[in-house]
């Protein structure tokens, strides 16, 4: 909701602003108008560091001077310079998945703001928190023809947290820019996080010389590192609906749906798990859910599990609980949406997905607290043979796709997805794109305890991927991303200036020479093979060592198993950006899909005889 009382000064006010420092008189002290504009953003940069403000994303641009000035000269912050506001935008959504704080982002005025909104419209989805500032012209410049200006107001909708219009800053507003800053940053990270878009006017001449500070209002009620975001539900549920929930839940058989961002800390982790074990339950865990650990109990393979008839009505659960986000697996949803069970879904933002309208109960609680509240007061476990009989079937499972892949000499999608779960450092962050990365992850991976997941699944768009794991890399955690050859293309800006920002980033792109995903859709079957690769197959014939070449990235190519595992060791101990394009055949991957899935199910037909 926009701001209606301007914060910086009046939105009407097209005077010269009052030419007097605070506290001193014009004489004594000469002030332009870019000084008080110097002056107004060094103050809110410095109450957004005081509040945990690290890292600043800036696109070039001239209106956006002052602010680009104050940032630049404040040394408690990191600048990221990026010439591209798109690829700008998801860097600095990279970093808020990254670290759970918000980074700054600032452009200039016209259509640069418009390339902000696709990685604006991610971070509300996924309830990432975002910083946008945008440049503009003050007010009497719209309307006439000024170059590069467009209707900036509310310019992202409904997307962001807040809206602040604070006119062009005056000195009279100077006692409410620590308060424009304080309400801006706490809204990014508050019950909801996600984005807030300050829209910040300026007048010519742009570059002014900074005074003295307005005065700290009052100290910090602790000071927040903004490491986590404040989802605001520290809290369990109520003690009736504890008891009603106690009597439903215990001595059933059940499952715990960890879907992505289920769990943002080791002691959530632990507590999913922990109430997993006490119930007799399994935990079916996402790569990006934090909880695909190293724990008997975590189911990987139920995609292929769950794709055998038998097995799946076999093991129907009297309970679900589901947390977080929805996964990628169809199987898995159509087996949800059949179970005849009590089905209950946890979100902390109250924001709980539900596609299907298939949930009994929403709960808007800590994650935490409520496993912690189950495990108190249920004392009964399910029956050990439901428990053991996914336990069982996930072993032969594993064993089965591990000996699918084995007998793949040439590179696999599915192959390259489990050989760089397997290869990766437990401390460092993998960034899968949207389409077919992240369900060959989401199907296949082996379990990984420590190492960090993360995607842009808020809108699945398959824009600013690249831009996004450059984020992540610039916390300093070795990053690798794995993305197809189309949602690299999408955001090959994305490598711009990427040799200088020393990060240690390996990517590996799956070359299929199109869209590999549309070949697992009906359309592969009904349309004649040339109106398919027309419109869905969309081969583009680039080199993409090239692409990797024009920005001095080292690149390799390679087509086999042991290719790809020598040259992701290899990034690995190299450090630095490294780009890997992993070439495969579109038809000869859908195969080894079905080969995977048909040896799952083969494997477990002894469990239904």
């Amino acid at each position: 909701m926009a701001q209606q009382q301007p914060l910086g000064g009046p939105e009407s006010d097209t005077s010269e602003p009052d030419t007097s420092a605070p506290g001193t008189s014009a004489a004594d002290s000469p002030v332009t108008g870019a000084d008080v504009a110097a002056t107004y953003c060094a103050t809110l940069i410095d109450e957004w560091v005081r509040l945990g403000l690290t890292d600043a994303v800036i696109c070039p641009g001239s209106r956006s001077t002052p602010m680009a000035l104050a940032a630049a000269q404040d040394a408690r912050v990191r600048v990221h310079v990026h010439h591209d506001e798109r690829s700008a935008s998801f860097m600095a959504l990279g970093l808020g998945l990254a670290t759970g704080r918000a980074a700054m982002l600032l452009c200039t005025s016209g259509t640069a703001a418009a390339q902000f909104h696709a990685a604006v419209i991610e971070a509300h989805q996924a309830f990432v928190p975002l910083l946008v500032l945008t440049a503009d012209r003050p007010p009497e410049l719209h309307g006439v023809g000024a170059p590069q200006t467009i209707d900036q107001r509310d310019l992202y909708g409904s997307a962001v947290r807040w809206y602040c219009e604070p006119g062009v800053p005056a000195l009279a507003g100077a006692p409410w820019w620590r308060d424009l800053a304080r309400d801006s940053w706490l809204r990014t990270l508050g019950e909801h996080p996600g984005p807030v878009h300050v829209n910040l006017a300026f007048r010519e001449p742009l570059i002014g010389v900074a005074g003295e500070l307005p005065a700290q209002r009052e100290p910090l009620a602790g000071p927040p590192d903004g490491s986590t975001p404040t989802t605001g539900a520290q809290w369990g549920v109520p003690d009736e609906e504890l008891a009603r929930l106690e009597v439903a839940i215990s001595g059933r058989t059940g499952v715990i749906i960890a879907g992505v961002r289920a769990a943002r800390t080791p002691s959530e982790i632990a507590a999913i798990h922990a109430l997993a074990q006490h119930l007799g339950w399994i935990v079916i865990a996402d790569p990006a859910s934090g909880c695909r650990i190293e724990q008997e109990g975590t189911i990987t393979a139920f995609d292929a599990l769950l794709r055998s008839e038998e097995f799946a009505a076999a093991q129907q659960p009297e309970v679900i609980l589901r947390l977080g986000g929805l996964l990628s697996s169809k199987a898995l949803n159509a087996w949800v949406t059949s179970a005849p069970a009590l089905k209950i879904g946890i979100d902390p933002f109250g924001s709980v997905p539900d596609p299907d309208a298939v949930l009994n109960q929403k709960l808007p609680v800590d994650i935490e607290t409520f496993c912690n509240q189950l495990r108190s007061v249920v004392d009964h476990q399910a029956p050990a043979a439901w428990r053991s009989g996914w336990i069982t079937a996930e072993r032969l499972a594993v064993r089965a796709i591990n000996a699918v892949l084995a007998q793949q000499l040439v590179a696999s999608e599915p192959g390259v997805a489990v050989d760089l779960f397997t290869l990766l450092d437990a401390d460092g962050i993998l960034v899968l794109s949207s389409s077919m990365p992240v369900r060959d992850a989401e199907w296949y991976s082996p379990p990984r305890s420590g190492l960090r997941v993360l995607c842009n699944r808020g809108a699945n768009g398959i824009d600013g991927v690249t831009s996004t794991a450059v984020g992540a890399a610039l916390t300093g955690a070795p990053t690798a991303l794995l993305i197809g050859d189309i949602a690299f293309l999408h955001d090959t800006n994305g490598l711009i200036g990427l040799m200088q920002r020393q990060v240690n980033l390996v990517i590996l792109v799956i070359d299929n020479d199109g869209g590999g995903i549309f070949s697992f859709l009906p359309a592969h079957e009904l349309l004649e093979t040339q109106r398919f690769e027309q419109l869905y197959g969309t081969p583009h014939g680039v080199d993409l060592v090239k692409i990797a070449e024009a920005h001095h990235i080292p690149a390799e190519r390679v087509t086999t198993r042991t290719g790809v595992q020598a040259a992701i060791a290899g990034a690995l101990t190299r450090g630095g950006p490294r780009i890997i394009i992993v070439g495969t055949d579109r038809e000869q991957n859908l195969t080894v899909h079905q080969q995977l899935n048909l040896s799952v199910s083969q494997a477990i037909q002894s469990l239904q005889q």
